[in-house]
């Protein structure tokens, strides 16, 4: 399926790597179902989030660490998040966390993230169910708690589910963006 005219930015950020690596087959899949090298990768440790203006389609990907907190990286560059247009613009969100350790905040970045970039009237694709996962609470979830606001990965204890859900979530992004 070729799509000249599109473009798609994934920004990430990553302390251990493991956000990376889900990044890294996030691109490869999209890549692969759009039969072309489509995605740019961008680490916001590296690059200025001002780059998502380059991109009509944008994935954003962080991890929430300790008892509810940010990504270093993202943290440092929260500001920004707050000040992007990505009006007109589809955004999908991905999100890493441990369930089990931190299951009280499971995912909050995400839902924090999500939070952040909701008003500046993007189309917010990528939800994702729910169901599968253990834990108690999480600021990630949608108004009526039945889905997630983004690809919810936990590589801690379901790491073997990991590509199996990238797998299916890049394929409802490919209908979304359609």
């Amino acid at each position: 399926m070729s799509n000249g005219a599109l473009s798609i930015g994934l920004f990430y950020g990553s302390t251990t790597c493991y956000t990376e690596m889900a990044a890294e087959k996030i691109q490869a899949q999209l890549n692969s179902l759009f039969d072309e090298e489509i995605v740019a990768l961008h680490n916001i440790k590296e690059v200025s989030l001002n780059r998502t203006a380059e991109y009509d389609i944008i994935i954003f990907g962080i991890s929430t660490w300790d008892f509810g907190e940010l990504q270093e990286d993202w943290e440092s560059h929260w500001e920004d998040v707050h000040g992007l247009d990505l009006s007109g613009k589809t955004v999908a969100l991905f999100g890493l966390g441990d369930q089990l350790g931190y299951a009280d905040w499971f995912q909050d970045a995400l839902g924090m993230l999500f939070d952040a970039i909701k008003p500046s009237e993007c189309n917010i694709v990528g939800f994702w169910p729910n169901q599968g996962y253990e834990f108690t609470a999480s600021k990630a979830l949608t108004e009526d708690k039945s889905q997630f606001v983004g690809l919810s990965l936990d590589d801690e204890n379901q790491y073997d589910q990991t590509d199996e859900r990238i797998s299916a979530w890049c394929e409802q992004l490919l209908v979304a963006m359609a």
